[in-house]
């Protein structure tokens, strides 16, 4: 996601600097004119909004908080945006530390599909200090179709849960309705185009259609792995609310992990029931 993330902020007006943990991804940005850092410190010290996307919390805290992280180098009234899926706790412990040294932080993790971020069409879900999102948000309308503040530090944190929540149960739901169909003799396309026009038609349904249908032939656009990490934070936000659902979401996610679908896109879980029920092909 942060490739098609920066190379929208690189077409716009915005000057970029970017930086990648793993060196050489950040490469293809070189010839659209952003300069590339030597790390998170080189990066915050010329900069005035840092934004950060990345696959953990222990990873966001490495990078912001880290001993060469931007907090080490970042100037007061800086706005650091970290745009990964963290949890409200983690969001709310690197604000305390962003404070400290007089950083405005703002967890805005995003909703949206690598080919949405490609289109600048994600939709940002911010929370933190108003002033910070409205300094930050010129620069997240050039990545995003909308840009929503939730309200205080985590606000933004929860309510990708939220979403994830429902995103996880629609795959899900998607996943064991194809399975009736295909035991039933209905072809999968068919089917599929069917779900797409009926009443639970969502983009969600539109853009997982490959996924679904074709997989292993298009691109992840998120792993299996990555959502379980998901629920399981969602499931530590919810606490002691009843969770059955997403509970049923994580343990199927968690299959199909062990069953060496965890690098592979989430609608895996589809194979995953298809092996198990020894659907004909």
């Amino acid at each position: 996601m942060g490739l098609p993330m920066a190379s929208r902020i690189a077409a716009s007006e915005f000057p970029l600097i970017v930086w990648n943990r793993t060196p050489g991804r950040a490469a293809p940005l070189a010839s659209a004119g952003p300069v590339l850092a030597d790390s998170p410190r080189a990066l915050a010290a010329a900069c005035d909004i840092v934004i950060t996307m990345l696959s953990d919390a222990g990873a966001a805290q490495a990078v912001l908080c880290g001993p060469d992280g931007v907090l080490s180098a970042a100037r007061p009234g800086t706005v650091a945006v970290d745009m990964s899926t963290i949890g409200p706790d983690a969001a709310r412990e690197i604000a305390a530390r962003a404070a400290s040294h007089g950083v405005a932080f703002l967890d805005a993790p995003v909703s949206g599909s690598v080919a949405l971020a490609e289109q600048g069409a994600l939709t940002v879900m911010a929370g933190g200090p108003r002033e910070a999102f409205d300094r930050a948000r010129p620069v997240l309308a050039t990545l995003s179709k909308a840009q929503l503040y939730l309200g205080p530090q985590g606000a933004g944190a929860a309510m990708k849960l939220a979403v994830n929540i429902l995103i996880a149960a629609t795959n899900q739901a998607i996943a064991e309705a194809l399975a009736l169909a295909e035991r039933s003799g209905i072809n999968p396309a068919t089917a599929y185009d069917t779900f797409a026009s009926s009443a639970v038609a969502s983009p969600f349904i539109g853009y997982k259609r490959d996924a679904f249908l074709s997989p292993g032939t298009s691109p992840v656009s998120f792993t299996t792995a990555l959502m379980s990490k998901d629920l399981a934070l969602a499931l530590a936000a919810l606490g002691a609310a009843p969770h059955p659902l997403t509970s049923a979401a994580k343990d199927f996610l968690d299959a199909a992990c062990a069953a060496g679908y965890g690098d592979a896109d989430f609608a895996s879980v589809a194979q995953l029931i298809r092996s198990q029920a020894a659907i004909p092909s």
